[in-house]
């Protein structure tokens, strides 16, 4: 298989053009992954660009991301394949006449149980596999990049059945046999930290942890993502959600969040975070009561007699 990056400095590069600011680490370990053929497991908080990681990963190396979004009680069934027995039902009705045809010149129902064993491959073939999101990667004619987002809402069942497709890129079907991947797809698993994963799968991949960046990273993406925030504005905001982050929030504002946020402040042409403006869209960033009322207990509470001015809370001065 071709190489998809020269080197580290050309993943961050590409990844750039698809507007992903990638650091060294991520970067580094991106290369990596491509070069070894191995998954790549990425865990950390929610919104923290996980999942757009996969979409960039698809975009610089033009492949089509297949996504299987993962959920407690997701079953083989919903994830490889299963028979569509819907059409099997209408192709048998439509050959009713062939197997009548077929069976009737059987003398014994012995006879008759036989060659209608026979057509039995007609019914188990390709033409009535519905593929779900995993085996439509391993049997695509093009490669193809895996994105199987948050691994870690699945149960420890699926997570165990993942182990054969992530060591040997195939699957066995019971009526087709074992199906190998034409193209060894780039697989990027996400998981949210919700629950502990196996070290057999952590073992079959390799590892990055993509935490909240810091103030100017995330400043570069919010330039990026909404170039038409004033440049004033937007340092005040990512210092604001810094801060936020600090406090010991119930859940912290993810960088989709801080994102939401400044296209929320280019809506309403904003043009300083003052305590209106605060009290108007903290709802974008916090998505819980009792974390509303903590930030305005601490960066909206008025003026004390030993801080005077603590305007500064929220300014972003």
């Amino acid at each position: 298989m071709t190489d998809i990056f020269d080197s580290t400095q050309m993943v961050k590069k590409s990844l750039s053009q698809q507007n992903y600011i990638a650091s060294d680490e991520i970067s580094t370990i991106v290369y990596i992954a491509e070069k070894l053929g191995k998954p790549l497991l990425t865990e950390g908080p929610a919104g923290v660009g996980k999942t757009e990681l996969a979409k960039a990963i698809a975009g610089a190396s033009e492949r089509e991301l297949i996504r299987l979004q993962c959920y407690e009680g997701l079953d083989e069934s919903k994830a490889l394949y299963e028979w569509e027995y819907s059409k099997q039902l209408l192709y048998t009705q439509l050959l009713r006449d062939k197997l009548n045809d077929t069976l009737g010149k059987a003398e014994t129902l012995s006879e008759a149980a036989d060659k209608l064993a026979s057509e039995e491959d007609v019914f188990f073939s390709m033409r009535f596999l519905l593929q779900r999101p995993l085996l439509r990667a391993i049997l695509s004619e093009k490669p193809v990049v895996l994105l199987i987002d948050e691994i870690d809402r699945a149960d420890a069942e699926f997570e165990a059945f993942l182990l054969e497709i992530l060591s040997d890129f195939q699957v066995s079907v019971p009526e087709l046999g074992t199906l190998s991947a034409r193209h060894k797809p780039i697989v990027i698993l996400t998981s949210n930290n919700t629950r502990e994963l196996s070290e057999a799968l952590k073992r079959r991949c390799l590892y990055l942890f993509i935490n909240y960046p810091d103030l100017e990273a995330e400043l570069a993406v919010v330039r990026l993502k909404v170039p038409e925030l004033n440049p004033k504005l937007a340092r005040q905001a990512v210092e604001f959600v810094q801060r936020l982050r600090k406090s010991d929030m119930r859940k912290a504002p993810s960088i989709s969040e801080t994102l939401d946020w400044a296209n929320a402040l280019v809506a309403l042409n904003a043009q300083n975070l003052d305590k209106a403006t605060l009290e108007d869209t903290m709802s974008v960033l916090l998505k819980h009561e009792t974390d509303l009322q903590k930030a305005k207990r601490q960066f909206m509470a008025p003026p004390t007699r030993q801080n005077p001015d603590d305007s500064h809370k929220f300014s972003g001065n």
